[in-house]
């Protein structure tokens, strides 16, 4: 990912220190496949990631304001990504909320999900409609099956790395694919889901690609893969 040039808390005990978890800078795809593997192995998620979805943010001109990020100079925290990738944790049971983790934000780690909404996304703020956020939400186990990046979009046109990759080895789909990220971060305003309900549901579990929802419905539709 590339950048462009109040706070009302529920209290979650943060079960891992960031220190814990493997961060490149601008490679948060891989970030974010690495936390949930982590949250998996580690107890704080089910063991096969079945309660984490991956959230890719972006919009068509790949330029989405997000507050409160640590790569920003400015005090409020505003950053213009080309796209972002949060792990997104649902709770089934009693009333936990559900939660999001973020490795760049400089917000509670993890955040509850309405908490980060509210700060993160700012509903309340308002934007021109090219810079509206959509999500797509990609279960977890489907893209420790699926998800694969070579690093081609972090080279220039000399082949040039324009940030350091980071020093493991890329990360290859189970059917051998070398890089589908474009599929992940190909986002449209003409993909957003219609109709949340059951089909909507079911395709989060059983697409590759997940479910694309707005802004204005993301907490609907949390809500309803967390019945």
């Amino acid at each position: 990912m590339e950048t462009s040039n109040l706070d009302i808390r529920l209290v979650v005990e943060a079960p891992l220190n960031l220190s814990q978890i493997n961060h490149t800078p601008f490679y948060c795809e891989e970030n974010v496949y690495l936390l949930c593997k982590k949250l998996c192995t580690s107890g704080v998620a089910d063991a096969g990631g079945s309660d984490l979805f991956v959230a890719f943010i972006s919009n068509e001109r790949k330029q989405v304001p997000l507050w409160h990020q640590k790569a920003s100079m400015r005090a409020d925290g505003i950053v213009l990504w080309d796209y972002h990738v949060v792990c997104v944790q649902i709770k089934k049971e009693g009333n936990s909320p559900h939660l999001v983790w973020d490795l760049d934000s400089n917000l509670q780690f993890p955040s509850p999900l309405s908490t980060y909404v509210l700060e993160t996304i700012k509903p309340s703020f308002q934007l021109f409609s090219e810079f509206q956020r959509f999500f797509r939400l990609v279960h977890a186990p489907m893209f420790f099956r699926s998800f694969a990046s070579d690093r081609r979009h972090m080279k220039d046109t000399a082949g040039n790395w324009m940030h350091p990759p980071p020093l493991y080895e890329p990360i290859i789909a189970q059917d051998g694919t070398v890089h589908n990220l474009n599929e992940y971060i190909e986002i449209r305003a003409a993909d957003v889901v219609t109709n949340l309900g059951d089909d909507s549901v079911d395709a989060v579990f059983n697409q590759k690609l997940g479910v694309i929802v707005s802004e204005t419905q993301l907490e609907e539709f949390v809500s309803l893969i967390s019945r």
